[in-house]
């Protein structure tokens, strides 16, 4: 079966730490929230939610408390969901950021695969709205790689530019990683690959064996950028990802009201292209997860 056979894999970005209500209002704090979220999402069609953890009066966290609350709050209104937890952070010790994988073992931890300047600009303001380094050593991203492997939890490994895809070579040849992998294409943070169509096969070119091997490949659109780049990733056979970390507009320039419209407006994309939107199950074998466990 080639990947244009393969039903899709849609992801949902159900936070993030950046954006806030005052943005958007959709944005969940707590964990009810996020439990009504992903109720929203796994009904239009999202098979794993992402989670970056937040504190209920909306402050980003990285606290084993507040990843074990949202969790459980998730699998109690959707037990079968892939669970996948954030990893990134600018001035979290890696240390913090292993102990909350440890505590909760979600099925999948999103992995940064290089350094890099991280930054979002106002062409109006003529000015950076934030811009910061983050870093991501080699050095760093082994001992991620090292815990996730102990525990069980399999990386997916986040690549902001076509670089970051080739740093996955060195770790497959000294017998960190087998496949098949998960490898998301971020494209639209300033510092990054520019958020083009042609761009998303240029870096999904890297993947090793390209774009068609045994590897599981999704795009992560950032902004408003995103719908022409899910859509050409769905016709290039590979998964796609939405939700409010990564944008809050709808293709006609609404606002979304929940995740669950992102998620519904990638699924209707992924149908109109002809294929198949996974279900949860399919996409535990697909990526070859275990089954879920009770929350």
């Amino acid at each position: 079966m080639s990947k244009f056979e393969d039903p899709v894999i849609i992801s949902n970005s159900i936070s993030g730490v950046i954006a806030n209500r005052d943005q958007c209002p959709a944005i969940p704090y707590t964990p009810d929230e996020y439990a009504s979220e992903s109720r929203r999402v796994v009904d239009e069609g999202a098979s794993q939610i992402h989670i970056h953890a937040r504190k209920p009066d909306g402050t980003p966290s990285w606290d084993i408390e507040d990843f074990t609350a949202i969790t459980q709050a998730i699998k109690a209104e959707v037990p079968e969901v892939i669970i996948n937890y954030s990893t990134g952070a600018i001035g979290v010790p890696v240390e913090k950021r292993i102990e909350y994988l440890r505590a909760c073992r979600p099925d999948v931890a999103a992995l940064n695969m290089s350094s890099m300047n991280y930054a979002k600009y106002s062409r109006r303001r003529k000015e950076f709205v934030f811009k910061a380094v983050f870093e991501n050593s080699f050095d760093e991203i082994i001992e991620f790689i090292t815990a996730m492997n102990e525990l069980g939890i399999q990386p997916e490994h986040e690549c902001f530019d076509a670089g970051h895809v080739a740093n996955v070579d060195p770790l497959i040849d000294m017998g960190l990683l087998e496949g098949p992998l998960q490898i998301s294409l971020v494209m639209g943070v300033t510092g990054g690959i520019r958020p083009t169509p042609r761009n998303v096969g240029v870096m999904a070119d890297q993947i090793p064996g390209g774009p068609q091997s045994e590897h599981n490949w999704q795009c992560i659109g950032i902004s408003r950028d995103q719908w022409k780049l899910l859509g050409t990733a769905i016709v290039l056979g590979g998964n796609v990802r939405a939700g409010v970390e990564d944008n809050i507009y709808l293709p006609d320039g609404s606002m979304a009201r929940s995740n669950g419209d992102l998620v519904g407006k990638a699924r209707q994309m992924v149908e109109d292209s002809g294929r198949k939107v996974a279900s949860i199950s399919e996409a535990r074998k697909l990526l070859g997860l275990r089954e879920a466990t009770a929350a």
